[in-house]
């Protein structure tokens, strides 16, 4: 069974999975395509990602990919913990360059669904972080793009400072959200 919130975006949603536990450990469901078509999300999911993360700060995004390659991503945390961001970038929306921002940890197992037109980022807040999502579009380096995770119009309060984020050479040289032409 699924819990879906919607969140202070609400094409963001938050997915809470009841787990059914004893003395062995757990069991969840964390996606189920008739729960949450019922709920009114339509992902066709068709990859699987995973990312290791050793060390505390490293910092990954903001990533997204354009038309007609976007992705919709289900975000999990198998060990660990990080700290979550979705950006709207859609250009009609009223919450354009607005964020949600969620802790997701492995202890808690909960997920986030970022939805297509979003820009998606985390900062791992511990060591040896696992993160796992499911996307509803297969990578197209061609369509790869993103936004600077400290640009200042986005208003994101990172538990990281910006002196010891671990970042790739790629997202240190992203551009901002004003200096982009969104595609959505």
């Amino acid at each position: 069974m699924l819990e879906i919130r919607a969140l202070a975006i609400p094409d963001v949603k938050l997915i809470l999975p009841k787990r059914h536990g004893d003395a062995r450990g757990y069991f969840a469901e964390t996606w189920n395509r008739k729960a949450f078509r019922d709920a009114g999300i339509d992902a066709d999911f068709c990859q699987d990602n995973m990312a290791f993360s050793a060390a505390k700060n490293i910092l990954r995004g903001l990533h997204f990919q354009t038309p007609p390659h976007a992705q919709a991503k289900l975000v999990s945390v198998l060990s660990g913990r990080i700290f979550d961001v979705a950006v709207d970038i859609r250009k009609s929306s009223p919450t354009f360059g607005k964020h949600i921002s969620v802790e997701l940890s492995a202890e808690e197992g909960h997920l986030l669904l970022v939805p297509k037109g979003f820009a998606h980022g985390y900062a791992t807040l511990v060591p040896d972080t696992t993160v796992f999502y499911k996307v509803d579009a297969h990578y197209a380096p061609a369509n790869d793009a993103g936004i600077l995770w400290s640009d200042p119009s986005l208003g994101i309060k990172w538990p990281v400072r910006a002196e010891e984020a671990i970042l790739s050479a790629k997202d240190v040289k992203l551009p901002r959200l004003a200096d982009i032409a969104s595609p959505f």
